[in-house]
C-alpha cells in the first residue's frame, strides 16, 4: 500500500498529553475542505471547519 498524499498538514499545535490536547488542520488537496483533528491522551476527534454560514471552509 502507498503513501496517502491526498491529505497535508496545514497547522500543528500542542501535545496529546497535555490538557489542551494536540490539534492539527488538514486540506483534502482534492476538495480543498479543511478538517480539525483533536487528539487528548488516547481519544481524538476528527470535524469539518466550517464558516460562520456553517458551510466547510475551502482553501
Amino acid at each position: 500500500m502507498g503513501k496517502n498524499t491526498r491529505f497535508e498538514v496545514i497547522e500543528e499545535e500542542g501535545n496529546s498529553l497535555s490538557s489542551k490536547g494536540k490539534r492539527i488542520i488538514y486540506r483534502d488537496k482534492e476538495t480543498g475542505v479543511n478538517y480539525l483533528y483533536v487528539e487528548i491522551g488516547y481519544s481524538g476527534g476528527l470535524t469539518p471547519l466550517l464558516n460562520a454560514d456553517g458551510k466547510p471552509i475551502v482553501t
